[in-house]
C-alpha cells in the first residue's frame, strides 16, 4: 500500500443531515426491506446489514469536505470542512500515531463549507504541535487568521498554542511533503479553487472538488490536464444531475457524467463522486447513482456498436467514513 485515502466529509455547501422525519421514514423503509428480502429472525439482522452496505442504512453523511491522505510516513489533510472535527478526535485518541504532528493542511479555497471545521481541529490548541497550511491563494494567512477571530470564534489566532506555518504554493509546481509529491492544478470554480494531485510509491490521487468541469477536452484543460493523467483514484464533484448542471451554470459544481467522460478518456482506474447537495436525501443520491450507471451503460453500448471497448473504471458515490487503499 502506498496511499490510504479517507473521506471525513463529503457534503457540499453546508453541513446538512436528514430531518428526524426523514430518518423515521428511512428506518421504516429499511425494516420493510428486511422482511421483503425474506428475513424473519432477529439473528439474521447482521447478515442483512452486511448485504445492504453503509449508505443504504446510514446515509452518505452530514459533514462538509475534508479528506485525509496517509502514506507510510506522512499525513496530508485536504480542506477543513466540518468533517475535520471527527478526524481531530481520532488524532487526539492517538490511534494515528501522529498526535504531535506535524500536521499538513492543503486548502483548495476558502468558502465556508471548506473552513468551518478549522477552529475545531484540536492540535491548534496544543503546545508543541506544528500545523502547516498550504494554498495557491496569496491570501492564505490572512484568511486563516480571520477564521480565528471574534465574533466568529472566541479564541483569537494569537492565542493558539501550536506553531502555525503558511506556505503559498506556485501553480502547477510540484512540492515534496516528506514522501508525498503534491502538485496544485486549477479547477473550474467561480472563486479561484485549486485541485491537488498527490503521488507516493507509484500511486496517485486527484482531488477535483469543487469544479464545474467546464473544461473537458485536453485542449481546454491545457496546463491543468496532468491533474487527470496517470491517476489511480479521482475524487470528482457530482452535486448535480445533468439537467441541473445546465440550470446552475457558473455555480462551480458538476455532474458525475462529466467526471466519467474524463476518467474513460484518460484511463483513470477509480472514481468517487461527492460534494453532495445539502438537500439531497439518501434516495436522491441513489438516483444520481442510477443515472450515472445508465449513462455508463449507454457509452458501453455505443462503443460496442463501433467494435470498440471502453476501459474499465471502478466508480461509486462517496460516503462519510469511506476509506480507500491504493
Amino acid at each position: 500500500m502506498s496511499l490510504a485515502v479517507k473521506f471525513w466529509g463529503v457534503r457540499g455547501s453546508l453541513p446538512s443531515a436528514p430531518t428526524p422525519q426523514d430518518w423515521s421514514n428511512h428506518i421504516e423503509g429499511v425494516i420493510r426491506n428486511f422482511f421483503n428480502s425474506g428475513f424473519r429472525d432477529p439473528s439474521q439482522i447482521s447478515k442483512f446489514v452486511q448485504n445492504m452496505g453503509v449508505p443504504l442504512l446510514g446515509g452518505y453523511g452530514a459533514a462538509t469536505t475534508c479528506v485525509e491522505i496517509q502514506s507510510g510516513h506522512t499525513q496530508l489533510i485536504i480542506d477543513g470542512g466540518s468533517g475535520i472535527r471527527n478526524l481531530s478526535e481520532r488524532i487526539m485518541t492517538g490511534t494515528t500515531g501522529r498526535a504531535k504532528g506535524p500536521f499538513h493542511i492543503f486548502m483548495t479555497h476558502f468558502h465556508w463549507d471548506h473552513v468551518i471545521g478549522l477552529p475545531f481541529f484540536t492540535p491548534h490548541f496544543i503546545p508543541g504541535c506544528e500545523v502547516h497550511y498550504y494554498a495557491v491563494q496569496p491570501e492564505l494567512e490572512a484568511t486563516i487568521r480571520g477564521v480565528f477571530r471574534q465574533p466568529y470564534f472566541p479564541v483569537p489566532f494569537e492565542a493558539l498554542k501550536a506553531k502555525v506555518f503558511f506556505h503559498v504554493l506556485e501553480p502547477r509546481k510540484k512540492i515534496s511533503i516528506d514522501d508525498l509529491q503534491v502538485t496544485p492544478y486549477k479547477l473550474d470554480h467561480p472563486d479561484p479553487c485549486w485541485g491537488l494531485k498527490v503521488e507516493a510509491g507509484g500511486k496517485s490521487y486527484a482531488h477535483c472538488v469543487d469544479t464545474e468541469g467546464t473544461r473537458v477536452s485536453r485542449e481546454e484543460l491545457g496546463e491543468d490536464l496532468p491533474l487527470y493523467q496517470n491517476i489511480d483514484l479521482m475524487y470528482f464533484d457530482a452535486q448535480y444531475t445533468l439537467p441541473e448542471l445546465a440550470e446552475k451554470a457558473n455555480w462551480g459544481h458538476s455532474a458525475a457524467q462529466v467526471g466519467l467522460d474524463i476518467a474513460l478518456r484518460e484511463g483513470i482506474k477509480q472514481v468517487l463522486f461527492a460534494h453532495h447537495d445539502p438537500g439531497a436525501r439518501v434516495e436522491q443520491i441513489l438516483e444520481l447513482k442510477r443515472q450515472t450507471g445508465e449513462y455508463l451503460d449507454s457509452l458501453e453500448q455505443f462503443a460496442a456498436q463501433n467494435n470498440e471497448k471502453n476501459p474499465a473504471v471502478i466508480w461509486d458515490f462517496a460516503h462519510e467514513g469511506l476509506e480507500v487503499k491504493l
